[in-house]
């Protein structure tokens, strides 16, 4: 869809008043979501409904959150441009393009593969290069890469991960999901103080498919070269 035609144009307008009025006030996030074309991170039958303000089904399970909610764990992670960045479940792709727009450098870990070479390819036609892609178990982190100044999970975990916690820089901030598979899950941020001491801050109600350790059966032991799985 071409950013310059008035129906595309206008769709774009509408989704940032919405979410503006939603309480989205970062200019920063909000321009990010406005270059970022969603109809790109969501399959062909559902691109008519690239700019409602849902979630999406992209395959395997999977859903590309509601750009509400992408907006909001995106402005709570306080984003610098020299900020390196984990996000654990790259999806479609969506939240990392949004996300490298802002940060210096995104690193993304997801488990399927299929849904992973599909982000790949949408991140090489819209010349993000300061994404790194990772195939493998993302409820480990990315220990080679860390410290880590934010990091962002985008599926529901049953506690606060330690793991993450433990690759987030002194004054580093966590956003993730936490409650029971698909209901009563609170998005959670937690700031990780230099003195040893963590806060943690409620940010709302949300819903997100679990966030699952290991690999897909299917998927386990098919590396193909320069893939990691671990």
């Amino acid at each position: 869809m071409n950013p310059q035609e008035p129906a595309a144009l206008a769709k774009t307008v509408r989704l940032l008043m919405e979410l503006r009025r939603g309480g989205i006030g970062d200019h920063r996030v909000l321009g990010a979501i406005e270059k970022t074309p969603r109809e790109m991170f969501v399959p062909a039958a559902f691109e008519d409904q690239a700019y409602e303000n849902i979630a999406l089904p992209i395959g395997n399970g999977q859903t590309v959150s509601q750009p509400y909610v992408v907006a909001l764990m995106t402005e709570s992670l306080e984003l610098g441009d020299r900020d390196k960045v984990l996000e654990i479940g790259t999806g479609s792709g969506y939240q990392a393009a949004i996300l490298s727009r802002l940060a210096r450098r995104v690193f993304t870990v997801e488990r399927h593969r299929e849904l992973l070479r599909e982000a790949e390819r949408r991140f090489a036609a819209l010349r993000l290069g300061n994404i790194v892609c990772r195939f493998g178990d993302g409820a480990k982190g990315w220990a080679e890469q860390a410290p880590f100044d934010r990091i962002v999970v985008t599926a529901a975990a049953p506690e606060i991960p330690a793991v993450l916690v433990s690759q987030l820089a002194p004054g580093g901030i966590l956003i993730v999901p936490v409650g029971a598979e698909y209901r009563d899950q609170r998005l959670l941020r937690l700031c990780r103080r230099g003195d040893g001491e963590n806060t943690v801050e409620d940010l709302g109600w949300v819903r997100f498919v679990p966030l699952v350790p290991g690999l897909p059966r299917l998927e386990a032991g098919v590396g193909a070269p320069g893939e990691s799985e671990d």
